[in-house]
């Protein structure tokens, strides 16, 4: 938007500050570029400060009434797109002020009673970071039900499990899936902590000390949401932990997603084919018409490093500042704001990719059965059947797993007499336990592969959700 020449100076300062900053103190000082973002919660702070002033006797009821019409004037002009920002006037704060004392004349000047700039940014984006925790906790459950959908309809498909992204043991598809619902389930669970913790409020902490005007921190917190005021001014003006927090949560859960994106690289690559992701999710080659590239889960991948960086840039910003504001707390905003971004669409790339794709059940099966993946169901036959200490065991089935590699073959097609003249007490009951689907089918220990644990998990996921 333009800028009125009105509006060059801040004549909020005074006369110490009457000539004005010159452009590149102008530049460096303003933040209305990007905390304009802040605006809802702004004038959504004022409107329960003034409502707080009135009730207290601080400001008279007409001029409290002009300034909460007023108010409403403003957000209406910024969600029309019709309202002049001003780079003179600093930030969303000043620029809110100065357009309410437009509309409403001098009652406006009332609005700052027993208020200070400190503790209104303090608390609008104390605010915002809320709204961003309650949008991921409201995300994340979708992307943990599309998981287990997957995971239902997969209870019982065997694919192979990985160490190392070398064949280890064959488990389901479902207990795949389960697996990152587990790493997602964690993830609402730290949002909602964090939540929690940052839901007190700092209006009323005025500049660092608190005022001496009598007014109601009790009644402006619970107007606005919150589950009590903080209780130390100096603290309250000051902390950004509940910043951090966030991006300690979104650091988490952004790595959660980036490893479900390498994932689904990989797997939609030909060489593997255990999923097909849907058009929506995948761009062709401008030159090589077979392609169908997962750009999706690869631009994924590489936003969550926004994420990192910003939770570094913030802890940098905060790890040398006394106590209480500093200047450079103005920094802290910029990064949250594109983590917050990136997170959210991030958080709906996966949830649409997850539910969109499908999975290759045939080449699943046939990776499942590649790679001697029943060797270790060998060993425990070996242990259970012929009571073989593990460590013989664990020899044993190396030597079979030899015989079997020298022969070009996996171990459920070694015949009974190659077995012998590796151990001759082996019996016919050990193919019971070659195959991928009786190895998956005997993992029946809590948390394992079985399908039947599987669909009982889906099962508690449901209960969950709903």
């Amino acid at each position: 938007m333009s800028e009125p020449s009105e509006k060059k100076s801040n004549k909020m300062w005074g006369g110490r500050f009457a000539e004005g900053p010159d452009a590149i103190m102008e530049a460096i000082n303003a933040s209305i570029g990007f905390d304009r973002r802040m605006a809802r919660q702004d004038i959504e702070g004022s409107r329960a400060h003034a409502a707080m002033l009135a009730a207290q006797g601080i400001v008279s009821e007409a001029d409290t009434e002009a300034i909460r019409a007023g108010l409403l004037d403003v957000l209406r002009e910024i969600e029309e797109g019709r309202f002049e920002y001003s780079t003179a006037l600093e930030d969303i704060h000043m620029n809110v002020e100065a357009r309410l004392t437009e509309l409403v004349g001098p009652a406006a000047g009332r609005l700052h009673t027993a208020r200070s700039r400190n503790d209104q940014v303090a608390l609008d984006f104390r605010m915002w970071v809320r709204d961003q925790a309650d949008a991921a906790i409201d995300a994340l459950p979708r992307l943990i039900g599309a998981l287990v959908a997957q995971a239902e309809q997969g209870a019982d498909w065997v694919m192979p499990g990985f160490t190392h992204l070398q064949t280890a043991q064959p488990v389901t598809w479902g207990h795949h899936m389960l697996a990152y619902a587990e790493m997602f389930g964690r993830d609402l669970g730290r949002f909602e902590d964090a939540r929690r913790r940052m839901n007190e409020c700092p209006l009323g902490t005025a500049a660092l000390a608190g005022t001496s005007f009598p007014i109601d921190r009790e009644m402006t917190a619970d107007a606005l949401g919150f589950d009590r005021p903080c209780a130390n001014s100096l603290d309250g003006v000051s902390d950004r932990d509940f910043a951090l927090e966030f991006l300690s949560a979104a650091t988490i859960c952004a790595m959660h997603l980036s490893r479900l994106a390498e994932e689904l690289v990989i797997w939609s690559s030909a060489q593997f084919r255990f999923v097909r992701l849907s058009d929506r999710w995948t761009t062709g080659s401008s030159i090589m018409p077979q392609k169908k590239n997962p750009d999706a889960a690869e631009l994924l991948r590489a936003k969550i490093g926004r994420i990192f960086g910003a939770q570094a840039a913030l802890l940098m910003v905060m790890k040398g500042l006394p106590l209480t504001y500093s200047k450079d707390m103005q920094e802290d905003k910029e990064q949250v704001f594109d983590a917050a971004d990136s997170l959210m669409l991030a958080l709906a790339a996966m949830t649409g990719m997850v539910g969109d794709m499908n999975a290759n059940r045939e080449a699943l099966e046939a990776a499942a059965a590649s790679g001697f993946s029943t060797a270790t169901d060998l060993a425990d036959w070996l242990v259970r059947e012929l009571d073989l200490p593990f460590r013989e065991a664990h020899h044993v089935t190396g030597a079979l797993v030899k015989l079997a590699e020298e022969a070009g073959i996996d171990l459920p097609e070694l015949s009974i007499e190659q077995m012998h003249a590796v151990e001759p007490r082996i019996t016919e009951g050990v193919f019971d336990v070659l195959g991928v689907r009786n190895s998956v089918a005997s993992r029946t220990s809590y948390g394992g592969t079985a399908p039947a644990n599987v669909r009982a998990q889906v099962a508690r996921w449901k209960e969950r959700l709903a």
